[in-house]
């Protein structure tokens, strides 16, 4: 296969989350450490834990839950963005040129050092504000990843990043880890769980070279 990069975020206890979803938590009722006879771990986390895709009804009444996301939106041809150290905010001046054809971006930005220093929260994330959604959206672009647990830094409670796109049906990935991973051309590989009506999908995501 060649190269491969994992960016997605691994789920352990104290791990990032977003301030107020629910924490990760991990609980083994059958151990092999305690005399049983294999191992099972007992579950718990929030629908938008580490790596995950927010579908269009995370935001958006009656819209697409995660299960009816088609994965063929998810996969396939992308391009990892470099956004300068010194952008707080990511508008549409700040997003490197996209050639046509180009659908699915990744947004490399300070965040990544952060995380490969250390996983934790950091309410001062960068993040794309509404004119860089509505670039986005001029660009025909059809799917973002983020290096942030969201896709916008939101004070004002409306969201206007997140409406935009998702009431377009612009897939939205967020906790991605890019620090490793050079700006350039990629083909992306990435499976949320397929929860029944979920309003959102943690997931697996890799890059291989195309």
């Amino acid at each position: 296969m060649g190269r491969l990069w994992d960016i997605s975020m691994p789920l352990f206890p104290g791990m990032p989350c977003f301030p107020g979803d629910p924490v990760f938590r991990s609980e083994r009722p059958h151990d092999l450490a305690r005399g049983d006879a294999y191992n099972v771990s007992a579950l718990g986390f929030g629908s938008h834990a580490g790596t995950h895709v927010d579908p269009p009804n995370h935001f958006v009444p009656h819209g697409q839950p995660i299960d009816q996301v088609p994965l063929a939106d998810l996969n396939g041809p992308c391009r990892v963005l470099q956004i300068p150290d010194a952008v707080d905010s990511v508008g549409a001046a700040d997003l490197p040129p996209t050639p046509p054809g180009v659908t699915r971006i990744l947004l490399r930005t300070r965040n990544s050092a952060r995380w490969a220093a250390r996983l934790e929260f950091f309410p001062d994330y960068v993040a794309l504000n509404e004119g860089g959604a509505r670039e986005l959206l001029r660009r025909g672009i059809r799917l973002v990843g983020v290096d942030a647990l969201s896709v916008e830094r939101d004070t004002s409670g409306t969201f206007p990043a997140h409406h935009l796109l998702l009431t377009a049906s612009v897939r939205i990935v967020e906790g991605l880890l890019l620090h490793e991973v050079p700006p350039g051309d990629y083909e992306l590989h990435l499976a949320p769980l397929r929860i029944a009506g979920g309003d959102g999908g943690p997931a697996r995501a890799y890059l291989t070279a195309p």
